[in-house]
Order: C-alpha cells, then sequence, then structure tokens
C-alpha cells in the first residue's frame, strides 16, 4: 500500500471514527474517502454531460426565452390544479 499523509486534524477525524467503531482501521477510513471521491466525480461528470446534452438539444431545436419558460411553468401549474378539482 502507498503511504497516506494527513493533517493533524484528518488523522483524528479518522482515528475518532475507528475509535467509534464506524471502520475497522484507517486503511478502511481512506478506501472509503477515495470511494466517496470517485462517486462524487462521477455524478459531476454526469451534470456536466447532462448540461452538455440540453446545450446540444437547445441549439438543435431552439432556446426559449424566461417569459416563454414562465408561462409554460404557469400553465402546468394551472392544469395541475384544475385536474385537482
Amino acid at each position: 500500500m502507498s503511504i497516506v499523509t494527513l493533517t493533524p486534524e484528518q488523522e483524528r477525524f479518522a482515528a475518532d471514527a475507528v475509535a467509534q467503531g464506524r471502520f475497522r482501521d484507517l486503511d478502511e477510513v481512506v478506501r472509503k474517502g477515495v470511494a466517496l471521491l470517485q462517486q462524487a466525480e462521477a455524478e459531476v461528470a454526469s451534470f456536466v454531460t447532462s448540461l452538455e446534452e440540453a446545450q446540444a438539444e437547445g441549439e438543435r431545436d431552439g432556446f426559449l426565452t424566461a417569459d416563454e419558460v414562465e408561462r409554460r411553468v404557469r400553465s402546468a401549474i394551472a392544469n395541475a390544479a384544475a385536474g385537482r378539482e
């Protein structure tokens, strides 16, 4: 395994997590931290992809003005309210 250098605050946090029984040892704490970082980066990549897809859709189909978005939202709300009555 590679050597990991933590700040004193990080060391205390990790040691407390182990002492509280949330993790077996420091290695498990570090693995969990890396897994969370991987998950966060995957979520960011997915979000960026969705933004790029929305951009491409807008360029292909045209963009809506803020007024048009507001009209559509108000219409959807009115339709939903009418359906509940």
